[in-house]
């Protein structure tokens, strides 16, 4: 079968290899694929999945223990390092050889442990957020993972279902799919069972439905053709060279990585040629250059960090979020503008319709039934708004649907043609403006009326409607005797019957969940396809004064700088298309901020993964599921704002572990180096310099559970290049002030040989790095930060582990060292306490001279309380029901019926 994508299994005969499948008939396609209509059995599914794998296009998640293992000796430098100890060992070295392999073998371990724990605790959790695909499996419908999708199975699909591999239309009932993340078109394309040319461009394959895109409208049965990397989007996904765009943490990690070889590169060549200069053993002087080079880089990094986002996917599965994507949690931590829908979010979500009116704010009996008509046989997503319609008003039983016009997010209108008491009729209900701008003549309670005579009233209507918090939909329609198909050229001539008015009230508790967003430095803004009265009015929910709305229309009329720029100062965007949402959160995005977007509909998958931190709903359609990297159990901003706290505290503890290893190792390096221009012997042996790194390691594992200040999480944090630069310098440069004080001790007080030299050293540097710990890991004053307990007892082990060391026998003798005489513990101790002073009082003049003492590092989002009304006096005015007075009630939308729930 011709064209890329079209291959399926190997052991499944696809017929005519002259054709491609789009160009082929359903029939036959469906027998070339070995499968019916009623989709392939139980057993046969499985044979054909072990046949041809699962339908996956990275293999990323099928990497096995082995390879997770192998992972951490991939290292550059740890690379190098082995094969230099191969070749001392070569060489005769064998003892040094042994410890150094040893030693990396562990570290190697201790971090394969460490990931492979967090990789299992993400699995369990994306279990609870799984997508399911319906297929049909020997004539009946049953949900099975997109993963155990095979070519032959026959995938049933609604609004708002992800296509989960290439397929060829089966049956199509108003069946319109999203392609753009393939074809780069906007607008959603018609799908329907009939074949395309063969040589039709991938747009134009109406019967074929692909890999990457998703269902916006109608509904459709489609077989399998192609899955996993024989799918287009697996085609193309071998050819892309470019990388997704990188979230705001991994452009910082990448960052810091680069800073971070460019110090070891520089320090590892300079005391290598020191060594070499001073006429040491060749191969000593690289085993202790690249041990160096290990001890400066924070080589346990990616496993604090895994260890961390693992631990703080935990705790935030406790707290009703499940996250997808584990870098996504610094993003969190680090948001501070949350872009969100209207309903389910700010609002209760649960649409009630208050009444169907005329002009005058009459009850319209023929308004409600067409409606109810409209809502019950249209055939896309089941939406809010016609649940309520349909709660409140029961359509005929004998009206049949003839044809629809599908939803979309540019007319937005639906209309369904069908057949009734009155005969065939076109009923349209949507947007007021959208139905408005369609319509002829209008019902009043004179009569049928031309438009223009009555535009202005239904107008002023519309607004006061509007201005107070109601969401309004029109309802049109026009007799259609004739008609069969109809499209969105027969949506005209028609007669406007009334209004539909629902009610959304503000959630509960949204002020003070609005308060604590606000306190965290978090700027709302929102983001709906409402009309700009009625988002005016949401807006006044959780802004004070009078808010910022800017329309659809107006985004368009800006280039890309001009959006960033405004977008900063805007409260709320209304009368948005899903791509406008897109390009609204990127434009934030260039603005420097760290953008969060929470949508559950159709229309907010773009949006979802334009964000630094999509979040959805487990209620949400498919395809916003898969967007998000984040999955809200309630949906509610009070979690969000519990995430938000817990994605900080991950930071936090990721960005200790930075600070406090970085400028110890640094300074070690640095004391190494100025050691080596006057001792006549290494300072420490390679051996001594892995197993101090590696016994300093473990206390940092433990950082990843360490408790949190509380004003650390008050503000959003972000990688400060200038900032970590600052401190590995001067704490780094502290801590060799110290090695230096040490080292003219050991020499001018206890005449140290090279055994007793680097064994004190030994000593004193890891009980320093251990003491520092507890100094650097918080901006208070350390009796004032509370640890975590397993910082505490780890760090006192290891303390203990290294004094203890020198003094067994056969295990000092290995590692070349020597008891020391108790005076010179004792002054150990005493150098370790007065770095612990030294380090506190350096620690108040840094963060003051950043002028942010005790504050977390990294812009805040705003200054001061963000301001926002009251909800007490809204709650009351939403108490009110309509009677024969709508207008007097509170306010609304123009949103139509649309296919997603998402404002």
């Amino acid at each position: 079968m011709a064209g890329p994508g079209a291959a399926a299994s190997s052991e499944v005969d696809r017929g005519d290899d002259d054709a491609a499948y789009w160009a082929s008939p359903a029939s036959a396609v469906l027998a070339g694929l070995r499968t019916s209509a009623a989709g392939l059995s139980e057993d046969e599914a499985a044979r054909r999945l072990a046949a041809s794998g699962p339908n996956r296009i990275s293999d990323q998640r099928s990497t096995g223990i082995w390879a997770e293992l192998l992972r951490q000796f991939r290292q550059p430098v740890i690379l190098v390092l082995l094969a230099a100890t191969g070749l001392s060992l070569l060489l005769g070295d064998r003892i040094d050889a042994v410890i150094i392999l040893a030693i990396v073998v562990l570290s190697g371990l201790l971090g394969f442990w460490q990931e492979h724990r967090a990789g299992v605790t993400v699995a369990r959790l994306l279990d609870q957020v799984q997508i399911e695909i319906e297929v049909r499996r020997g004539g009946q419908v049953t949900s099975v993972a997109p993963e155990q999708v095979v070519p032959g199975d026959v995938v049933v699909l609604h609004a708002g279902d992800v296509v989960p591999c290439d397929c060829r239309v089966l049956t199509a009932d108003s069946l319109q799919l999203d392609e753009s993340a393939l074809t780069g078109e906007t607008y959603p394309r018609h799908k329907s069972a009939d074949p395309a040319p063969p040589d039709a461009p991938l747009a134009e394959r109406s019967g074929a439905l692909f890999q990457g895109s998703h269902v916006v409208s109608g509904r459709g049965e489609a077989v399998a053709v192609a899955t996993g990397r024989s799918t287009e989007l697996g085609h193309m996904s071998r050819a892309l060279v470019a990388a997704p765009p990188s979230t705001s943490f991994e452009a910082g990690t990448a960052r810091f990585g680069l800073m971070l070889a460019r110090v070891t590169a520089l320090l590892t060549a300079m005391i290598l040629l020191i060594n070499v200069v001073l006429g040491r053993p060749f191969i000593d002087a690289v085993l202790f250059s690249l041990a160096l080079a290990v001890g400066v880089t924070p080589q346990m990094l990616p496993t604090i960090v895994a260890v961390s986002l693992s631990s703080g996917a935990r705790r935030m599965a406790r707290a009703q979020v499940i996250v997808r994507r584990l870098d996504a949690i610094e993003d969190l931590g680090s948001m501070d503008v949350l872009c969100t829908d209207k309903t389910g979010t700010l609002t209760e979500g649960t649409i009630t319709l208050l009444a169907a009116t005329g002009l005058e704010g009459e009850e319209s009996a023929v308004t409600a039934d067409r409606a109810a008509v409209n809502a019950a046989l249209q055939t896309g997503y089941t939406n809010p708004l016609d649940q309520a319609i349909l709660r409140s008003h029961r359509p005929d039983g004998a009206w049949q649907a003839v044809a629809e016009v599908p939803f979309d997010f540019d007319r937005k209108r639906l209309s369904v043609l069908a057949d009734g008491p009155d005969g065939r009729v076109l009923i349209t209900k949507g947007a007021f403006p959208t139905v408005t701008a369609v319509v002829t003549e209008a019902v009043t309670g004179e009569g049928t009326r031309p438009w223009e005579e009555v535009r202005h009233a239904y107008d002023e209507r519309f607004r006061s409607l509007g201005a107070q918090g109601y969401r309004v939909v029109a309802v049109a329609e026009r007799p259609a005797p004739e008609q069969t198909r109809v499209g969105a050229e027969d949506e005209r001539g028609m007669t406007l019957l009334g209004l539909l008015v629902f009610e959304d009230p503000p959630k509960a508790g949204l002020d003070a969940t609005v308060a604590r967003l606000t306190a965290q430095g978090i700027r709302l803004c929102m983001l709906t396809g409402d009309n700009r009265l009625a988002a005016l009015h949401v807006a006044h929910w959780f802004t004070d004064g009078e808010p910022r709305v800017m329309t659809g229309r107006e985004v368009d009329t800006l280039d890309d700088p001009q959006l960033a720029a405004v977008a900063a100062d805007v409260d709320a965007f209304a009368e948005l298309t899903p791509s406008q949402k897109e390009r609204i959160v990127g434009a934030v995005r260039a603005s420097g901020s760290v953008v969060g977007y929470l949508g559950d509909g159709i229309n907010d998958a773009a949006p979802l993964r334009a964000a630094d931190v999509g979040i959805s709903v487990d209620t949400a359609v498919d395809v916003a599921k898969s967007a998000a990297s984040m999955v809200l159990l309630d949906k509610d901003l009070g979690v969000v704002v519990d995430g938000v706290r817990l994605g900080r505290q991950t930071f936090a503890n990721t960005i200790k572990y930075v600070y406090t290893t970085i400028s110890a190792n640094f300074g070690n390096t640095v004391s190494m180096a100025a050691a080596s221009t006057f001792l006549p012997f290494l300072p420490l042996l390679p051996r001594q310099i892995l197993l101090l790194n590696f016994l300093s390691d473990l206390p940092s594992v433990t950082i990843a559970a360490d408790r949190v200040d509380p004003e650390v999480v008050d503000r959003p944090r972000r990688w400060d290049l200038d900032e970590v630069r600052s401190f590995m310098v001067v704490f780094g440069l502290l801590s060799s002030a110290f090695d230096l004080l040490t080292f003219a001790i050991l020499i001018g007080v206890f005449d140290a040989g090279a055994t007793l030299f680097q064994s004190g050293w030994f000593i004193g540097s890891t009980l320093t790095e251990l003491a520092v710990l507890f100094v650097l890991r918080t901006r208070r004053l350390a009796y004032r930060s509370r640890p975590g307990r397993a910082l505490l007892v780890t760090s006192v082990v290891v303390g203990l582990v290294t004094v203890v060391l020198p003094f067994l026998p056969h295990v000092a003798d290995a590692l070349g060292l020597t008891g020391p005489p108790v005076l010179l513990l004792l002054t150990l101790v005493a150098i370790t306490g007065g770095y612990v002073v030294a380090a506190e009082a350096t620690k108040r003049v840094f963060y003051r001279r950043l002028g942010r003492p005790g504050a977390a590092s990294g812009p805040a989002a705003g200054d001061g309380m963000r301001h926002h009304h009251r909800l007490a006096r809204l709650a009351s005015e939403h108490g009110h029901r309509v009677a024969a007075d709508v207008a007097d009630a509170p306010a609304g939308s123009a949103e139509p019926g649309a296919p997603a729930p998402s404002g």
